[in-house]
């Protein structure tokens, strides 16, 4: 028989534990074991674990410090974001059931990602559970999670990296006390492998059979230890995703997969100009009277059509006849939001300096660029009197729960909303207005609707990024950088989907001032790998007249593209190889170290035939960093190349990115989220974005506006993901795109022989393509298919 010391009391009162410093181990938290029929764990994070070294706070934050950008060593967004995550971080519970396998259902979304993969591999490790015996769902709506259960700002991992895995190590400590008395060993004899426990006399009981007796009848405090790094045999190693069997063969149930009982398919017809208004129907029966269509509504964003199949839905949004008022872009242009923006630009500080510096100067322009996903904009409602329930892929559950309560005149209580996997989102999915809509739409009808976006929709009146300006100064002298400013000018970002909110909340602990929402999330995020001596940054926004949103990368792939040009320039003047000089500035050893990393393996300043080039940029942000090089090919042989429907010119043949994120969890993983950041510069670079004229944006869809395609892709590609430098993970999700994107511009400058200052640099040539026309606001389905394959 064991004796006491070797098993801690399987129940704890919570008066009984001790709450102080002193009682708490390096790596040891408190969690509770929840009343269940089977064992159900919650963590518990307060004071104590947040003290301990696994476990993630941000540094206090002085409060008079300046808003510069070096802020964000101290406090960035991303630990904003974990901040405001961190008081309802224990209100997650993982369960373990009676056949053996563990659930939990994860307060983020899982959008293409792969943090459900990731997720599991935490439970994996802390459980000593086979990774296919984990099941991680997608949390409904939880008003009471606050703050923690938004996804953005690459925050997903770090924000549940501790919570999670206290939870999966109080769970294994609770089982293992089950199965010293199963067993009749000692906690600290018995070993555990894929969910089985063994003691020294060869006894052993699975997971399964423990569960019930691990259970508790009341809720009790516990304490457990976390595995040190040195045991992880899960987290760090490379693993499949674990949806990827359900995604390749269709299994994967994304909202339009949904067979909710009655809910018929839906479509609107929208205005022809940026958010336009209904006057007049002007053939309402004549459209409800179209084969298969059973309602015809006006709504606040067009005209509704429920059908019993899609295609019934565009015949009728197509013969619509609809008398529209203006939208609130009406008759702007690229040309009339560019003078907006230069008449907006904050002054530059520091004057042009005398002969003995020499001053750089640049100005920048991005065009509006989509934010459209692969999976076109959707959602299922059933709306009825006194509830609604609402079906959609949603990174803000929280906030889109509030907004159709409010929409609907609904008590919170009463509205239910379902979080569904998405395929794609890069920011997108942080606004619910397809599950707006769609419950705005099943209440006017008084019946359930599967609502989808056309994908001309969603280009048009969908989310953008913003169109914006950068103007760069900077000084130099005696192979210095004395002075670097940049005033970065932007059509206002739309942050009502949570980020206000928190911002808001977390407003008196900020150290950044009386800023906007906009400017704190700037501030917060804007930093640089180089010493550029001094050193501002400063952001304006004008103009809210148009949708947009908080698309992957936010600022930084518009602010970093900028700044390494300059950089380049900088270099060439103070006579420097262009490695050279960004050593020379790097302000710290981990981007020093994937600056280093990419330039080795890529070769840099190898020799290339003319009108090829390289270029290189590293961007840290959000506790990693990341460097890429690229190689550019815009010989006329390449830019002259002709592909059917398709814009082509210059082609990045070789990318190498080197990335540090701390402690990636799945290496694998990291290592697809750079590739998509990669594609994603690419395309910011050289060929995507909208063109705005009188009001309306000419792109319809994915065959006109011109995202990197399989054959523009470079056909070398290599990512590296170096050793971990910290004991937890850092952001991933949107670091690679700015650093890619500017890479590849420095390198097209350098084939060009000309710095690019307009992006994408294909915008002020040829459109490309014929617009569709804005009435009806959606092309018909096409039935050349074939005739389009090459």
């Amino acid at each position: 028989m064991m004796g006491t010391r070797d098993r801690l009391p399987r129940e704890q009162d919570e008066a009984t534990v001790p709450v102080t410093d002193a009682g708490i181990g390096r790596r040891r938290f408190l969690g509770y074991v929840l009343a269940a029929p089977t064992l159900a764990v919650a963590a518990r994070l307060g004071e104590e674990a947040v003290g301990t070294t696994e476990a993630h706070a941000a540094p206090a934050a002085p409060a008079s410090l300046p808003g510069l950008p070096e802020l964000t060593k101290l406090f960035d967004f991303n630990d904003l974001l974990t901040d405001a995550a961190l008081p309802t971080a224990g209100l997650i519970t993982i369960q373990v059931h009676a056949d053996g396998t563990a659930s939990f259902a994860l307060p983020r979304a899982e959008v293409g990602q792969g943090i459900t993969t990731s997720t599991a591999m935490l439970i994996a490790e802390e459980l000593d559970l086979p990774l296919e015996k984990i099941r991680v769902t997608l949390a409904d709506a939880r008003p009471e999670l606050l703050f923690n259960q938004l996804t953005g700002g690459s925050n997903a991992t770090i924000s549940t990296y501790t919570p999670v895995r206290v939870a999966a190590a109080i769970a294994r400590r609770r089982l293992l006390e089950a199965a010293a008395d199963v067993l009749d060993a000692g906690i600290s004899t018995l070993t555990v492998k894929d969910g089985v426990v063994t003691a020294r006399n060869g006894r052993s009981a699975t997971y399964g059979s423990l569960a019930e007796k691990a259970a508790s009848v009341r809720t009790v405090r516990v304490a457990a230890d976390l595995k040190p790094r040195s045991a992880f045999s899960v987290i760090g190693t490379p693993r499949n995703r674990v949806d990827a069997l359900a995604s390749v063969t269709g299994r994967k149930q994304f909202a339009m997969d949904l067979q909710v009982p009655g809910a018929f398919p839906a479509m609107v017809c929208r205005p022809p100009t940026i958010n336009g208004t209904v006057r007049s129907v002007q053939n309402l029966a004549e459209t409800r009277a179209m084969p298969g269509v059973t309602d015809v509504v006006a709504v606040s964003t067009g005209v509704a059509v429920r059908a019993r199949t899609f295609g019934q839905c565009i015949d009728a949004v197509r013969a619509l006849k609809v008398a529209w008022g203006p939208g609130t872009a009406e008759g702007a242009s690229d040309d009339t939001v560019l003078r907006e923006l230069k008449a907006a630009e904050i002054p530059l500080a520091v004057p042009p300096l005398n002969h003995l510096a020499k001053t750089v100067e640049a100005t920048f322009t991005f065009h509006f660029a989509s934010n459209s996903a692969l999976e076109p904009n959707c959602a299922v409602a059933d709306v009825r009197p006194d509830r609604a329930e609402v079906w959609a892929s949603l990174k803000s559950p929280i906030v889109a729960k509030e907004k159709i309560a409010a929409k609907l005149g609904l008590p919170l209580g009463a509205v239910t909303v379902h979080v569904t996997e998405g395929g794609g989102s890069f920011g997108r999915k942080l606004f619910s207005d397809a599950a707006l809509e769609a419950a705005e739409i099943s209440r006017a009808m008084g019946k359930p609707v599967k609502l989808m976006w056309h994908r001309t929709d969603e280009f048009r009146q969908g989310r953008t990024h913003p169109m914006a300006t950068s103007r760069i100064r900077a000084t130099h002298a005696l192979g210095k950088v004395l002075t670097y400013e940049q005033r970065h000018t932007s059509v206002s970002t739309d942050f009502g989907h949570g980020l206000g909110e928190i911002i808001t909340a977390a407003a008196a602990k900020l150290p950044v001032g009386d800023l906007t929402f906009s400017e704190t999330i700037f501030t917060l995020t804007q930093q640089t790998p180089y010493d550029l001596g001094l050193h501002t940054q400063f952001l304006n926004e004008v103009d809210k007249g148009f949708n947009t949103g908080s698309m992957r990368g936010i600022y930084s792939p518009n602010v970093r593209c900028a700044q390494e040009l300059v950089l380049d320039r900088l270099a060439d003047e103070m006579g420097k190889d262009r490695l050279q000089l960004r050593r020379q500035l790097m302000k710290d050893d981990r981007s020093r170290a994937v600056l280093d990393k990419v330039a080795d393996i890529g070769n840099w300043g190898r020799e290339l035939p003319a009108g090829m080039a390289q270029g290189i940029a590293v961007h840290p942000e959000y506790h990693g960093a990341v460097a890429v090089l690229a190689e550019i090919d815009c010989r006329p042989q390449t830019t002259g190349r002709h592909v059917p429907d398709a814009c082509t010119g210059p082609r990045v043949t070789k990318v190498v990115c080197a990335v540090d994120v701390g402690l990636a969890v799945n290496p694998k993983g990291l290592e697809a989220q750079m590739t998509g950041g990669i594609m994603d510069g690419i395309a910011l670079t050289l060929t995507s974005g909208l063109h705005l004229k009188d009001g309306a944006f000419l792109e319809g869809s994915w065959d006109n506006y011109f995202y990197t395609r399989q054959w523009n892709t470079p056909p070398e590609l290599e990512i590296v993901v170096m050793p971990p430098t910290g004991e937890k993970p850092g952001g991933a999700g949107e670091l690679a795109v700015g650093a890619a994107a500017a890479a590849v511009a420095c390198a097209y400058g350098a084939a060009t022989g000309t710095m690019p200052t307009t992006f994408p640099v294909n915008h002020s040539g040829p459109l490309g393509f014929e617009p569709l026309p804005t009435v009806p606001p959606i092309p018909q389905s096409p039935t050349d298919g074939l005739d389009r394959a090459y």
